[in-house]
């Protein structure tokens, strides 16, 4: 039984670190994705949150979600931090591509999202939770 507990513990005193690092990556990079994302959007969804705008806060939240899932992808493939980086990058830049090429097809996107039109906001994410999910299986392919 002593073997046994020690060699967990051994096993978790060598991977909590490793863990915990590529934890931590993993949540920079979304909190950069996010900071990205909001920086580039025409609208600015916090304070459209902050005024009880639901389409805001469902595309926000949406945001986060599609952001997270291929970076979970990285995490669970990759052993190294160095590739969830590199490839935590690459998710981001494409997921911000899918909000820029939704914003040129869907016409007055701003004004919708602004207007609380969550119908609009529910296409918006849609696309990029659908890209999300496509780049996560690509990254674990």
């Amino acid at each position: 039984m002593e073997t046994t507990l020690g060699t967990v513990l051994g096993a978790l005193q060598t991977g909590l670190p490793v863990l915990l690092l590529q934890f931590a990556t993993a949540l920079a990079l979304l909190a950069l994705g996010v900071t990205c994302y909001t920086a580039i959007t025409p609208f600015h969804e916090w304070r459209l949150v902050r005024e009880g705008n639901v389409a805001a806060g469902v595309v926000l939240a949406g945001t986060v979600v599609a952001l997270a899932i291929p970076l979970a992808a990285t995490l669970a493939t990759s052993l190294v931090t160095l590739d969830i980086a590199l490839w935590g990058l690459v998710a981001l830049a494409l997921q911000l591509l899918a909000f820029a090429v939704v914003a040129l097809l869907a016409k007055g996107l701003r004004d919708m999202i602004e207007a609380g039109n969550v119908a609009a906001a529910f296409v918006l994410i849609g696309v990029q939770i659908a890209v999300a999910l496509i780049n996560a299986g690509a990254m674990a392919g």
